[in-house]
């Protein structure tokens, strides 16, 4: 032997929770049991999920990916009475597109095998591809490039003069199989977040611009309440057939001011260019949150906005004395059909 041995087979999960009613709590009590299973997980409390790495897990337990995952929802059923769909792959976007067609009380695993890896991939729409979003889809089915194989199979050149140099080297390499990013274990409560889910699959744009600047009133709110401030917002879309779309923005500067929030949530839907999608829940989650008295804010000579905040402070104490949702801005109360 000359001392040197395989890489270990990378194995990821991405596990979504399906509870009936959903606390901040009950989502803490589901990751403790998933953390007993494997220390590496990266909550993602915005649509009730999180990724999980089990490379080492697998050593440890002695079994193979599908056996622990059958033990893992096992737990979570006998524990908490709450299903879970469950994705696994050698790579972050395959556990995340795994975990998209999996229905609740069931789990979907690609193993760490070139064949097996390309055979789930290529078949796939490009718009079930992590990083690629309806706007981004319909442009590059202009194209003639409609599945993840499309994708692998053009030149990467050509990629680049669709979509730019960064996101066509980001999917032409998730295309072939191919992601590096690490699960980054971290606690859930660095986060806040909140969702909304239509009555029925929605395609009117207003009414997604309403139910985000609803989804912002409540997390202002609740950031100004816990003497918290965030520095980056991220806005996740579920669409009718389950599939997602998450994106992240930094804040200018780390804020709970509403109408600070409101323009950075506003940009983050008007770019996934939902003008054809029916959404079904959209989720906000605010960020990276620090201390309120770290906040630094630049003054200026807009009247508004010190209007606005003035504002904001008895809105703020109206939704204390008499509840949430008493008062806010028009544009978010819901219109009637």
């Amino acid at each position: 032997m000359n001392g040197t041995s395989r890489p270990r087979p990378r194995a990821i999960l991405r596990i979504r929770f399906h509870p009936g009613e959903r606390s901040e709590e009950l989502y803490g009590q589901l990751l403790a049991v998933v953390d007993g299973i494997s220390s590496r997980v990266e909550p993602l409390p915005a649509d009730w999920s999180a990724y999980v790495d089990l490379t080492g897990a697998l050593t440890y337990w002695d079994r193979d990916i599908e056996g622990l995952v059958a033990v893992l929802r096992l737990r979570l059923l006998a524990l908490h009475g709450v299903q879970c769909s469950a994705g696994a792959g050698p790579t972050r976007s395959i556990a995340a597109m795994a975990s998209d067609l999996t229905p609740p009380g069931a789990a979907t695993v690609v193993r760490d095998d070139p064949y097996e890896i390309a055979s789930f991939l290529r078949t796939r729409p490009a718009s079930a591809m992590p990083g690629i979003g309806p706007k981004t889809a319909r442009t590059l089915s202009r194209y003639g490039i409609t599945t993840v194989g499309d994708i692998a199979d053009t030149q990467l050149p050509t990629l680049q003069s669709i979509l730019g140099a960064a996101a066509a080297r980001q999917a032409h390499n998730r295309a072939h199989g191919i992601d590096e990013r690490p699960v980054v274990p971290g606690a859930a409560l660095k986060s806040l977040s909140t969702g909304h889910r239509f009555d029925r699959d929605e395609l009117d744009t207003d009414r997604h611009h309403r139910a985000v600047l609803g989804l912002v009133q409540e997390l202002g709110g609740r950031l100004r309440t816990s003497g918290e401030i965030a520095q980056m917002l991220t806005l996740t879309v579920t669409y009718a057939d389950r599939t997602q779309t998450t994106r992240s923005r930094s804040l200018t500067e780390p804020t709970a001011h509403t109408t600070a929030l409101a323009s950075t949530a506003r940009a983050l839907l008007t770019g996934l260019g939902l003008q054809r999608a029916r959404v079904r829940t959209l989720a906000l989650r605010a960020e990276r949150l620090l201390p309120a008295e770290d906040t630094v804010h630049q003054l200026t000579f807009d009247e508004r906005d010190d209007k606005l905040r003035r504002l904001e402070t008895a809105l703020d104490k109206a939704a204390t004395r008499y509840g949430p949702g008493i008062a806010g801005a028009a544009s978010t109360f819901p219109l009637a059909r």
